[in-house]
């Protein structure tokens, strides 16, 4: 086929698990040997030539626009800082050093550079990956950056996911904030141990296959799954496994066959290289990286590009040689299920972690999933209910790009297809997302978004509780929220007017209406004004630590 799957994304030299674009480095190369001896090679090479595929942009969360300041009448949006057209995250450029602190440079590539970097506000360490936006040059190249961002923010607060702390953009760079791991990458242990124990193996794969669950389930297709991309965040035996780079990632499409060839060539699936694929490629690779941390080889390999691709669609699986005679055969059970040739016989990631040996020892070890829509149903309990009510408008208006994935989660818990989810929805469906909640906490949940308490969450509610406040955060949709309670484009939403609003919605008592005009009105005029409303909406979304 002649086309470079790795797209020469491969380890930067002492990067600490922290690339930054691509470029040079140490790359993994398979030698074949005598059938009793296989062994894995690794050599340097040189960059990869010029028919590899796009290098994937590093992803982090964009981070919420600036406070307006405050105006006497009619609201607008704050002049500081101010949007420029040539702005690749559609945001107003920020100074990322005004929030932190430069330090040691941790990774390097052919996009940018990553360091080490402090938050001045906390003292907290982080990794700040800044990417030159001259390497930008195509639309596409910015939409790549853009749509992985948006995947990262709607992944984040998975244990097994590597978490953003925001976006930055000024003149030169789009800088990227993440979680910083400092345990390197799961691909460097694997060259230095050649191979794991069934049980280290085993708490690996659920990792692994815990992060493919996830990804489908909120309508994400991972579509680049290997070693590499998964960080670890520490240097211990026991660390926690950190899946990162989504640059080939899409919000899955229900019906949508896809065609375009993407991944890295060890690790693609046949129906990838037949162009007819969906979210089942997923299982497939991180069947090869079981095989690999099995073995410590490949499953399917070659010299050449082209004689991987006709291993992987011949699909002839060696448990021949060793050290496959002493591994166990529940072992060799589950890898053949997740390398099965028909995506449509392929196992699920749902039936991988329910398989006999993920299931067997060392599963007491392994870390429960603490699903994003928890956290963040979580934090929506804890808000005043002017602020839910806003949160609500906002989402009715979001355009179908911002809700991708959502929608996904939300049909995956509607299980009977009603438009709803009830409190048995809702509790089925955070179990399938790993959660451990007891039944007090879930009615918890429930009645938190549940925001015109008629005892089931519509469409409109769940988004409102499980969109990321980034995006609900926006200075456009904070602007459009406050028009829509200041009826009469006064500049204040006065009493009255809160009062009007809310009956709407079900949530207008007298008590209510007090209480809110109490805590939002901070100079005591009896009205709230823009400044005021913005600092409501922002307010407990920025503590260290918090999700959001």
């Amino acid at each position: 086929m002649g086309l470079c799957l790795s797209k020469g994304k491969i380890r930067e030299a002492k990067s600490n698990g922290y690339r930054s674009g691509g470029g040079g480095g140490a790359e993994m190369h398979y030698q074949k040997v005598k059938p009793q001896q296989r062994e894995i090679q690794y050599t340097k090479s040189p960059v990869r030539q010029p028919n590899q595929l796009p290098e994937r942009r590093a992803a982090a969360a964009a981070a919420g626009a600036q406070p307006a300041a405050h105006l006497p009448s009619k609201p607008v949006p704050s002049p500081k800082p101010v949007h420029r057209p040539d702005s690749i995250l559609g945001k107003p450029y920020e100074d990322v050093k005004s929030c932190y602190t430069s330090g040691k440079e941790l990774g390097r590539g052919q996009f940018g550079v990553t360091h080490l970097c402090t938050e001045n506000s906390t003292g907290h360490q982080y990794a700040c990956k800044s990417i030159s936006k001259r390497k930008l040059v195509t639309k596409n190249d910015k939409e790549d950056i853009k749509r992985e961002i948006q995947i990262m923010q709607h992944l984040s607060g998975q244990p097994n996911i590597v978490e953003f702390k925001g976006a930055y953009e000024d003149k030169q760079s789009v800088h990227l904030v993440m979680e910083l791991c400092a345990g390197g990458e799961l691909f460097d242990r694997i060259i230095a141990k050649g191979h794991y124990s069934e049980r280290a193996a085993a708490s690996i794969c659920r990792a692994i296959v815990n992060v493919v669950h996830v990804c489908h389930f909120m309508g994400v297709m991972h579509r680049d799954l290997k070693p590499e991309n998964f960080l670890l965040s520490d240097k211990k035996e026991n660390a926690l496994l950190k899946a990162t780079d989504f640059g080939l990632s899409v919000f899955i499409e229900e019906g949508k066959v896809y065609r375009d060839i993407v991944g890295s060539a060890y690790y693609v699936a046949p129906e990838v290289l037949r162009r007819r694929y969906g979210k089942e490629i997923d299982i497939w690779s991180a069947g090869v990286m079981l095989y690999i941390l099995l073995s410590g080889v490949p499953p399917f390999w070659a010299e050449t590009e082209k004689g991987i691709f006709d291993a992987i669609l011949k699909g002839e699986i060696d448990f021949e040689s060793a050290p496959w005679p002493s591994i166990s055969s529940s072992a060799k059970d589950l890898v053949r299920k997740m390398l099965t040739q028909d995506p449509k016989k392929r196992i699920t990631p749902a039936q991988v972690l329910e398989h006999p040996w993920i299931r067997e020892g060392g599963e007491a070890s392994d870390k429960p999933i603490d699903s994003a829509v928890l956290s963040r149903m979580k934090q929506f309990r804890a808000m005043n209910k002017l602020k839910k009510l806003a949160l609500k408008v906002i989402a009715e208006n979001l355009s179908e790009e911002e809700i991708q994935g959502l929608k996904a989660m939300f049909t995956n818990m509607d299980t009977d297809n009603s438009g709803t989810i009830t409190y048995e929805e809702l509790k089925t469906g955070l179990a399938r997302l790993g959660s451990k909640l007891t039944e007090a906490e879930v009615k918890q949940l429930m009645e938190a978004a549940d925001v015109d308490g008629n005892g089931a969450i519509d469409y409109i509610e769940f988004i409102t509780a499980t969109m990321h406040r980034h995006k609900l955060e926006r200075e456009e949709h904070l602007y459009k929220a406050f028009q829509y309670f200041d009826k009469d484009n006064s500049g204040f939403i006065t009493r009255d007017e809160l009062e009007t609003a809310m009956k709407e919605y079900g949530m207008g008592d007298e008590a209510t209406i007090k209480e809110i005009i109490s805590e939002v009105d901070t100079d005591n005029d009896g009205r709230i004004n823009y400044e005021e409303f913005c600092a409501m909406m922002r307010s407990g979304t920025q503590q260290p630590g918090k999700l959001f």
